[in-house]
């Protein structure tokens, strides 16, 4: 927004003490490719072009990143057919480079994996998302003196005049024009002190990951991605190479008695009755009741998340792995259950609210803002 229009003050309001605290921050650090998601949604379109922009924008501005490319790998033959949809995914999403390979291809890219076959992702890669992101918002601030980044500043309402808008937080009013809410965890909430009428809520699920020991590291090179099941949105357990050389194991996805929580037994009284007396989560439970349950003993069990990982490299033992950080994902869900799994904008007056940006939105972050520009430029008017 500010490189196309250079003279606009902006001002970025963030209640945390820095920036990409939370999902931007915790997530698994890859640079997704765009082989999962369906023709033509805009997850599609915005992970290939985002990724393309964002590994330029790490290439000059020095981010710590690497394209080393990933496996994935099917270990069963009911895995076969899916595997073969989401390399069709592939190739209708233009993602270069991609090839069905066998067994044998598979343990030279990644020697401890024992599989039936897999596919061979090389434009896959690893960056430093908390790095990337304040260059840019370094970059930002830089172009006009009177736009401003305020921390620490937590929005608690909005108010509406013929001319303007104030922006109500913890440390005094602000007053804007435009609008552009992109709220992760907390964008339903957002939304509804803007006015939006909103029926679907978000609930949080956490990813708990583990790390290899330094004695284990060499049994993983790149990343290692198992097939999805295509009846959950998540990617499974898998294992990454971050750009400070760890090697992390997960995540698992397990519903989360506190939107920010990031320890296992982290809980907020207002966040569980938010989404515990909201029907789309007792659907969404009933819907994936064995998933959901098998998730919650492995959250707790080394034992249990080993297996897991032993499905994929079957010599990793106990003590080859150690628990490591967590992450929190938002998930935008509708009173039916359904996970509204492609990104979402809703306009209101003169805001925007970004109410669902689930992965790959990291790696189409520059592709977004794209987009959020354009939808910027005719909701506003701008031009």
């Amino acid at each position: 927004m500010q490189k196309r229009y250079p003279d606009l003050a902006i001002v970025l309001i963030e209640k945390e003490a820095k920036l990409a605290d939370h999902q931007t921050g915790n997530n698994s650090g890859v640079i997704h490719s765009g082989l999962y998601y369906k023709p033509g949604s805009l997850k599609a379109k915005n992970c290939v072009a985002g990724r393309h922009e964002l590994v330029a924008f790490a290439k000059e501005h020095h981010i710590a990143h690497d394209v080393c490319g990933k496996v994935v790998v099917a270990v069963n033959q009911s895995e076969l057919p899916h595997m073969e949809k989401i390399f069709q995914n592939g190739l209708a999403n233009n993602t270069e480079g991609i090839e069905m390979i066998d067994a044998k291809r598979v343990k030279e890219i990644e020697p401890y994996v024992e599989s039936i076959g897999g596919i061979w992702v090389p434009c896959t890669g690893i960056i430093d998302f908390r790095g990337a992101t304040e260059k840019m918002a370094e970059i930002a601030l830089s172009m006009q003196p009177k736009s401003a980044m305020k921390l620490n500043h937590e929005v608690i309402g909005i108010e509406r005049s013929a001319e303007q808008t104030i922006i109500a937080t913890n440390k005094g009013n602000i007053e804007a024009k435009f609008l552009i809410f992109c709220g992760g965890l907390q964008a339903d909430r957002l939304a509804k002190k803007d006015g939006v009428k909103l029926k679907e809520k978000v609930v949080g699920f956490r990813g708990d990951y583990y790390e290899l020991t330094e004695e284990a590291k060499h049994k993983v090179k790149n990343l290692i991605y198992p097939v999805p099941n295509p009846d959950f949105p998540f990617l499974g357990v898998h294992f990454t190479r971050m750009t400070n050389g760890e090697i992390e194991c997960g995540p698992n996805a397990v519903f989360t008695f506190k939107r920010e929580g990031y320890g296992k037994t982290d809980f907020s009284m207002k966040d569980t009755i938010d989404a515990l007396t909201y029907k789309g989560t007792w659907k969404l439970f009933f819907n994936n009741m064995k998933f959901g349950i098998d998730e919650y003993r492995r959250a707790f069990s080394k034992r249990l998340f080993l297996k897991t990982l032993q499905r994929i490299i079957p010599s990793l033992e106990m003590k080859d792995i150690h628990p490591g950080r967590a992450g929190v994902r938002a998930l935008l869900l509708a009173e039916d259950g359904d996970t509204r799994d492609d990104f979402r904008f809703e306009f209101h007056e003169n805001s925007i609210h970004v109410l669902n940006a689930p992965s790959p939105a990291a790696t189409a972050s520059l592709a977004i803002g794209g987009q959020i520009v354009d939808e910027a430029e005719k909701h506003f008017k701008l031009k």
